[in-house]
């Protein structure tokens, strides 16, 4: 062949579509030129392929042999839907927590007791004459001059049940009667009823108290006494002052009373 001397020199002089002894294969043989069919085609095969092995490619999902990696993907998808077409429930998983708790049955039942209660008959104010024009002048002075009449205590108990927070004057009043008992099981027990009605979470009738207070509560609860709710009564007290005082003075329960009584003065 005349390529055989240009070798060894350092610019070869064959044709580009001639071998040469040692250099790679063409990316493509055509049976005929420079190459046989035979030989570029392996055993049992009637047509030219590479003889070089193809790397290994990931069969398409279309094609008819399922994939080694979709098989493993598939295996880390969620379980299929189950015969009701819920899906599976993954195991060690917690059940969704159920409407009705026992909390919510207990609270349903102090709720029950104490509609109950006031159906039977408890007092709506105290037993008080009518106030005259200067104590209600003087309410709107200050709130301890408002709570010092039962007048003013009813009238601003009354206001506090359109804002349905009656509770807070209601147990304000309870501590003061548990106050001026001497008797230590009348105290025990009247100190338990007051726990039962206004500190209770399960009652309908709990009042606002912040963390620490509770636990002072509880602290004395175990063994209780004429002051036992002496911290719970001067923050509910606090927050009567602050919160509702304002809105019961510009109230139309406080407004009417005072033009009525104005009016009655006028007259007399």
């Amino acid at each position: 062949s005349r390529c055989e001397p240009a070798l060894s020199r350092s610019s070869p002089r064959c044709s580009p579509r001639q071998g040469r002894p040692g250099a790679s294969p063409p990316r493509r043989a055509v049976p005929g030129r420079g190459a046989r069919a035979a030989d570029l085609a392996p055993s049992g095969s009637s047509h030219g392929q590479r003889t070089h092995p193809r790397p290994h490619r990931e069969t398409s999902p279309r094609g008819p042999g399922a994939c080694v990696g979709l098989a493993s993907r598939r295996s880390r998808s969620p379980s299929p839907p189950g015969p009701e077409g819920k899906r599976a429930r993954t195991p060690g998983r917690a059940p969704p927590p159920t409407p009705l708790t026992v909390r919510n049955q207990e609270e349903e039942r102090a709720r029950r007791t104490s509609h109950e209660l006031q159906a039977e008959g408890i007092p709506n104010c105290e037993e008080s004459p009518a106030p005259t024009l200067e104590e209600v002048n003087a309410w709107a002075q200050s709130f301890d001059k408002l709570m010092l009449t039962p007048a003013g205590r009813n009238a601003f108990r009354e206001f506090l049940r359109t804002e349905f927070s009656e509770e807070n004057m209601l147990f304000w009043m309870a501590c003061e009667e548990l106050k001026q008992e001497s008797n230590k099981s009348v105290i025990e027990e009247k100190a338990r009823l007051i726990y039962e009605d206004y500190i209770s979470i399960l009652s309908p009738k709990e009042v606002s108290l912040d963390s620490r207070v509770r636990e002072v509560i509880n602290r004395n609860m175990l063994e209780p006494s004429q002051h036992t709710f002496d911290d719970a009564q001067l923050q509910i007290y606090t927050l009567m002052h602050r919160d509702s005082y304002p809105r019961f003075m510009n109230s139309a329960i406080y407004k009417d009373l005072l033009q009525s009584l104005s009016e009655k003065s006028i007259e007399a």
